[in-house]
């Protein structure tokens, strides 16, 4: 039976076996995405900041927003981001001698 059959999935039995950190490639491909949607978000802030000219204070409002999101969608795609805590599996069986007895030992 494969694992599927069995009702498991690979996230529940999955064990971390290094503590080594993601591949930068990884890694900054989750930067740019970020980066891409903090900047696509922009636009549509500044559509609704057009659409509600009626209600100054919401249009201010989406504005406001609109106005730091660059920024700060450059300060997180150029900074890797914090290690998390993770715990790398060290487990390790017993180790059983081959044979437990003791020997004569004979000088000569």
């Amino acid at each position: 039976m494969t694992r599927s059959e069995h009702g498991t999935h690979a996230s529940e039995s999955a064990v971390l076996i290094t503590e080594a950190a993601p591949s930068y490639d990884d890694e900054f491909a989750a930067r740019k995405r970020k980066y891409l949607w903090m900047m696509a978000l922009r636009f549509p802030c500044l559509i609704a900041a057009g659409l509600s000219y009626q209600v100054p204070w919401l249009a201010f409002a989406f504005i406001a927003l609109s106005v730091p999101l660059p920024w700060v969608a450059v300060l997180i795609a150029n900074d890797r981001p914090a290690r998390k805590p993770e715990k790398a599996s060290t487990f390790q069986r017993e180790r059983h001698l081959l044979e437990e007895r003791e020997y004569r030992v004979i000088d000569g």
